[in-house]
């Protein structure tokens, strides 16, 4: 993950050697990105493949990652032309490589025109170089005079690097929990009382929906992320998959069990660390991204945060 972090200069590129998920083992990055001032809490970032199903299809934990997509791409709808729509094309060709800035195959016109030709557009041999445009869609076939040589897309991002800066801007974090009994030294659940879990405050940066668009290497892209689900580690050797953001308890509430989002402890947290049960709650995004022609998927599946709750034991006195 760190290599292709340090390539694009972006946080949020993700699934390096996983453009398409299988069953193989993820290694997580267990460096903190955020720590709270105030609780000390840690916000980690890990990546977790997706249990995948038929291409395509989702598999149990939602739809799956789709792949990069192809860096060279048709276009013309800026020109009028609908037909063939927007999509791949190969990034070579007898024609030369392809420019998806001009829309089409760029190969250096042998030997170059003689100076004052018109194909110059005005300027002279030493201020640039003129070029062969072949745009195979419409069987047009142009020069064009550029200062530099033009730039070959073949070379340039992929959508899905593209879509990936663009998940950066949207700066996702993990939750801010909320549970009841709430974390702390003065609060204590029991042992059997039903445990409230949600999000705390949720906003769009927390559980989506969200939109970015980014540009790169002549591809626009626009990606909209949001939560499939958060997946809430007890402490316990209990995990709780939950498919909503949980809803908030309320001391009127009394002894219901949570509607979407809930849990009950059968032992006491005494023999825990600090005499507490750590919670941690992960949410797993699904970004989806379209442009260049193309659409995709980019599974998140990790960013965490954590807490720490105490559970007793009912004590019955006799006399």
């Amino acid at each position: 993950m760190r290599g292709l972090l340090t390539r694009v200069s972006v946080v949020l590129i993700l699934f390096v050697g996983l453009s398409t998920l299988g069953h193989e083992s993820a290694y997580a990055d267990t460096e903190c990105q955020v720590t709270d001032p105030l609780t000390g809490q840690c916000t980690v970032w890990v990546e977790v493949p997706a249990d995948p199903g038929s291409p395509g299809e989702p598999g149990v934990d939602g739809p799956q990652d789709t792949g990069s997509g192809a860096a060279c791409y048709w276009d013309g709808t800026s020109q009028g032309i609908t037909k063939p729509p927007p999509g791949p094309v190969p990034c070579s060709s007898p024609a030369g490589y392809w420019s998806n800035s001009y829309r089409c195959y760029i190969s250096p016109v042998e030997p170059q025109p003689p100076a004052g030709d018109p194909s110059w557009q005005g300027h002279e041999p030493a201020d640039g170089a003129v070029y062969n445009c072949y745009q195979p869609q419409t069987g047009l076939l142009i020069t064009i005079w550029s200062q530099d040589t033009p730039p070959n897309s073949g070379t340039g991002p992929t959508p899905r690097e593209v879509a990936q800066i663009a998940i950066e801007q949207m700066r996702l974090s993990a939750i801010s929990i909320g549970i009841a009994p709430e974390p702390g030294p003065d609060s204590i659940g029991l042992v059997g009382m039903p445990v409230w879990m949600w999000a705390k405050d949720p906003n769009a940066h927390t559980i989506g929906p969200l939109s970015e668009s980014a540009s790169a290497g002549g591809i626009t892209v626009t990606a909209t992320a949001k939560v499939l689900q958060i997946t809430w580690d007890m402490g316990d050797g209990t995990e709780v998959v939950c498919d909503t953001a949980g809803s908030p308890y309320k001391p009127s509430y009394g002894r219901k069990d949570s509607p979407d989002c809930g849990h009950t402890y059968t032992r006491s947290s005494a023999r825990e660390v600090d005499d507490a049960y750590t919670v941690t709650a992960t949410s797993s995004w699904v970004i989806t991204w379209s442009g260049a022609g193309q659409t995709g998927t980019i599974r998140l599946d990790g960013l965490n945060n954590s807490a720490q709750v105490r559970i007793g034991e009912a004590q019955v006195l006799v006399n």
